[in-house]
């Protein structure tokens, strides 16, 4: 059951992103529901697992948004990694770390992908609509969280993401 869960949750975040969420947007940006499942995921497992988990979500968006294949995953793997690599030094009982590792990891996101456009390709400019964009993201992917973090930590603790043979 924690697999295909674990396989519907970003089709579902995808479509909740492109259907429900682009009518509450803000200026605009809808929240990255995606980054912020992935997040949690690096959080309750390792950094090698999420940046997997967090490589496969991210290719889904590559493919649905249809350009630039390979810009989200990489830039979502990379991110879940150093969130995965931070795992074991965090308190995940407390639901600040949860809504802090999100803000941090819209804001490694972001930055990837800027690096990752910026060797690609030829002519990249940052003006300040993209800034607002970070911005406005980073806020409404906090806010989301907080719901968002107290499902996860309940049903990885003691429901259907629970990782089979952990008490």
């Amino acid at each position: 059951m924690r697999i295909l869960v674990l396989i519907l949750l970003p089709w579902l975040a995808i479509f909740l992103q492109s259907t429900i969420f682009s009518f509450y947007s803000i200026k605009g940006t809808t929240p990255d529901l995606l980054l912020v499942f992935v997040t949690f995921f690096a959080l309750f497992n390792t950094a090698k697992k999420g940046s997997g988990y967090a490589f496969f979500c991210g290719l889904l968006e590559d493919l649905y948004m249809g350009r630039f294949i390979g810009l989200n995953a990489l830039s979502k793997g990379l991110t879940a990694y150093i969130v995965g690599r931070v795992q074991g030094n965090v308190f995940k009982e407390n639901i600040f770390v949860g809504v802090l590792g999100v803000l941090v990891a819209t804001a490694l996101n972001s930055l990837f992908l800027f690096l990752i456009s910026i060797m690609v390709f030829d002519v990249f400019h940052i003006d300040t609509g993209m800034l607002h964009h970070i911005l406005y993201q980073a806020i409404y992917n906090t806010i989301v969280a907080i719901p968002l973090y107290i499902w996860y930590y309940n049903s990885s603790n003691s429901g259907v993401l629970r990782t089979p043979g952990r008490v």
